[in-house]
Formats: C-alpha cells, sequence, structure tokens
C-alpha cells in the first residue's frame, strides 16, 4: 500500500525536543499533526511510528515518546501527496518551521492547533481512520 498519512497527537506538557543535528524545537503543550509519506509499505510505515521499540530515524520519532492520544489517519495514493498535504495544513495551521522537511523545499511537515481545527484538516483532506495492529 502507498500513500501519506498524518499523526495527530498531544503533548501535555510544553516541552524543547533536541531533533538531531536540526537542534531545539520548542514546543508549546497541546495539539499537533504531522504528514508524513510512504510509497513502499505505508501500513508498515504506520506501524513503525505506533511502537514504542524503535530506532531513531526520522524528525517526528524524537517527539513521539512523549505524546499522548495518537491518532492516525491516511490517504492511499500511487504519488506522493505529503507536500501538497503539508502545503494545505499550512493555510489553517500554525507550522514549525524547518520540521519534517528536510527531504523537499516545504517549510513544516509538523503543524499545531486547536483538536478542532486539526480534525477540520483531516476531515477536508478525506483521510481514513487508522485501526491497524500498533504492535504488528
Amino acid at each position: 500500500m502507498k500513500g501519506s498519512y498524518l499523526l495527530v497527537f498531544s503533548l501535555p506538557n510544553a516541552a524543547r525536543i533536541q531533533v538531531g543535528k536540526l537542534g531545539n524545537f520548542p514546543l508549546k503543550n497541546g495539539w499537533y499533526v504531522y504528514v508524513g509519506s510512504a510509497m513502499n509499505g505505508l501500513e508498515q510505515r504506520i506501524q513503525r511510528h505506533l511502537r514504542t521499540q524503535k530506532k531513531i530515524h526520522w524528525h517526528i520519532d524524537y517527539i513521539l515518546p512523549v505524546a499522548e492520544n495518537i491518532e492516525v489517519f491516511y490517504k492511499e495514493s500511487p504519488t506522493k501527496e505529503e507536500c501538497n498535504i503539508a502545503r494545505i495544513l499550512e493555510q489553517q495551521l500554525n507550522s514549525i518551521p524547518g520540521f519534517g522537511c528536510s527531504d523537499c523545499f516545504c517549510h513544516s511537515h509538523l503543524f499545531w492547533g486547536s483538536k478542532h481545527a486539526i480534525m477540520s484538516c483531516v476531515h477536508q483532506l478525506n483521510m481514513t481512520s487508522y485501526h491497524g495492529d500498533a504492535n504488528a
């Protein structure tokens, strides 16, 4: 399965997170959404993000250990839509500049806002809720 996904989560407390060589990212408490894609193995990528035991590889891997209420949404697609989705999210939410976009020209792939605003974007993007096995 190929496509894009959204990780929607909350941070119960403000945090300053060291993200590899990118540096420190000050994050407020509240709701966030991260956009990613997997053009080979979408379900496996989602399951990997949901595991607690894993090597740190992507920027989001630094944040997920302190995240709560993680929900995943996805959209199958034969083409990479991650950056188009990020542009739509950036029009409606606040962005964390430079996060998750080191391999493209986007401003960010991590956004924050109210849970209502984030879920409104999820519905606007016609994303499907993921209910797979998080331990696979």
